[in-house]
């Protein structure tokens, strides 16, 4: 990777941080107002809701390990480029009258997505000091988590009293907006860069021989397939039908989640820097497959909102530390095709995981995914467990031979 990710490492974060919160504002502002514009403008049948987030995340798996290359040569750049693309199509948008035109443009902000989030998570992973790697990947993640909260609060306001397209114009302001901190920065890396660029060879299959993050990547998998398939699409079923509660109190239970989540990103990175990523993440994904598994126990409204907390936050603790553990196995010009690898395999997640976990529900029981997500943690945590064993292992044995 080059150089101007990496020589004020302090700088960097803030600027990317900053980008994310606003990057992410946007992206929740036309999570509610998007399936109201679809009808109104298209007449849009459930189907064709569900297809735009099928395109979008088909267009950001398509682009992830493109940026990953090319983040050696063209670097920050990549970012801004990304914002602008994303702004460029949020008018085009409103500006259609074909509903095939506007699937093919969300598909392309599924390539902007992954242009911005690769290299923004490559540059918050890239500080010198790896023990603070854990805190860095949380804080980018809470930024996310941030803006998504707040903008999906605003979207249904901005549709209604604003009007049918300011949703579209409020992200493609707040993408414009993050290009010019994200340029600002690049400028200032560029002002403290007096050595030359170098380009060295880049290869993805010598990042998936490093077991470590070949395992990074199935767990990414894993965890986002559980977040979208269970969380997201199931659980408020789930509540609505097992609960017994109304539509209000499911979107107040779901609210809880996304504030264990929250609080605990931070937390999860933190211990990571502390007592070791892979020991570390081992216990969370434990936790995290107990209150997952215990959900079909519960029917209480308040037992339900008290596990909606701790399965966010399970969520949360673990959420930062593959990624960051990734960061630690690869070297420096890697990093940018590990992270677009990572960002691959958690998209095949976003896509695989609601199939599967649907599938289950219809044929067997709606609480049969959360015994199938139970499992599949327990296992991603003693295979974790067992790489941790290997790591040690190497290290005491490496010492011994110096």
């Amino acid at each position: 990777m080059t150089s101007d990710l990496g020589e004020r490492p302090f700088r960097a974060p803030l600027a990317v941080l900053a980008a994310a919160l606003l990057f992410n504002l946007g992206q929740g502002v036309l999570r509610p107002s998007m399936p109201l514009y679809l009808q109104r403008s298209f007449a849009a049948n459930y189907r064709m809701v569900t297809l735009i987030p099928v395109v979008f995340g088909v267009g950001k798996w398509l682009a992830n390990l493109p940026t990953g290359y090319l983040l050696g040569r063209f670097g920050s750049s990549l970012m801004i480029c990304g914002l602008l693309l994303i702004a460029c199509i949020d008018v085009a948008s409103i500006l259609t009258s074909s509903y095939g035109v506007f699937l093919a443009l969300r598909a392309m902000g599924g390539v902007g997505w992954a242009m911005f989030a690769t290299v923004a998570t490559t540059a918050v992973v890239d500080v010198p000091a790896a023990r603070r790697r854990g805190r860095a990947v949380s804080l980018l993640l809470m930024s996310e988590t941030s803006g998504l909260l707040l903008g999906s609060a605003a979207g249904g306001w901005l549709y209604q009293d604003v009007g049918v397209a300011s949703p579209f114009l409020f992200e493609a302001a707040c993408m414009v907006v993050a290009a010019i901190a994200v340029a600002r920065w690049a400028r200032l890396r560029a002002d403290g860069t007096t050595s030359p660029r170098s380009h060295p060879p880049r290869s993805l299959g010598t990042v998936l021989r490093m077991p470590a993050v070949l395992l990074m990547g199935v767990t990414s998998a894993l965890l986002t397939a559980i977040q979208t398939g269970l969380l997201v699409f199931l659980f408020p079923l789930y509540l609505l039908q097992r609960g017994g509660v109304s539509p209000e109190v499911v979107g107040f239970l779901v609210g809880l989640g996304v504030l264990g989540r929250l609080v605990a990103l931070w937390l999860g990175g933190s211990a990571s820097d502390r007592w070791g990523r892979a020991r570390v993440l081992t216990a969370g994904l434990l936790t995290y497959a107990l209150f997952l598994g215990s959900v079909a126990l519960l029917t209480h409204p308040v037992a339900l909102g008290l596990w909606s907390f701790t399965i966010g936050a399970a969520a949360g603790f673990v959420a930062a530390i593959p990624t960051a553990l990734t960061s630690d196995q690869v070297p420096r010009p890697l990093q940018g095709v590990a992270v677009g690898w990572l960002r691959t395999m958690s998209d095949s997640g976003q896509i695989v995981g609601p199939l599967v976990m649907g599938a289950l529900a219809d044929a067997i029981d709606l609480s049969a995914p959360f015994a199938l997500g139970a499992a599949l943690l327990t296992a991603a945590a003693g295979a974790c467990r067992h790489r941790a064993n290997a790591m040690s292992a190497a290290l005491v044995t490496d010492g011994r031979e110096s």
